[in-house]
């Protein structure tokens, strides 16, 4: 089962709703990595061999973060008028129909009632 890191710009419900699924979840302002640059958060998620869970779409950016050379970065992208609880709800659903396989290398964007993903 994946291992998640969830980047400050998340809501802290989304670690515990994840984690009531059954998943490991670290969020990255219980490791004294708030305000710390992409690159230390990423280097984080590689440390803890973890799918990183963010809304900061500069991690998509295969320059600066290559595909097939990481554990996988989920970016979300939903509305800011959307609720947490709902946010927090279509994440889970669509990341529940996903394989080890769908994450580890490859840049998921995930919004409203789809899925798209960005093989490695």
């Amino acid at each position: 089962m994946a291992v998640f890191v969830i980047d400050e710009d998340m809501p802290r419900s989304t670690g515990r709703v994840l984690a009531g699924r059954g998943y490991a979840v670290k969020d990255i302002r219980d490791f004294e990595l708030r305000g710390a640059d992409d690159h230390a958060i990423y280097q984080f998620a590689q440390e803890n061999r973890a799918v990183l869970i963010t809304g900061d779409l500069g991690f998509g950016n295969p320059l600066r973060f290559p595909l097939g050379r990481h554990f996988g970065i989920v970016i979300v992208r939903f509305p800011n008028e959307m609720s947490t609880a709902e946010l927090n709800r279509q994440l889970v659903d669509r990341l529940t129909g996903l394989s080890e396989g769908d994450f580890e290398g490859h840049v998921i964007i995930v919004e409203p009632g789809r899925v798209r993903i960005r093989r490695g």
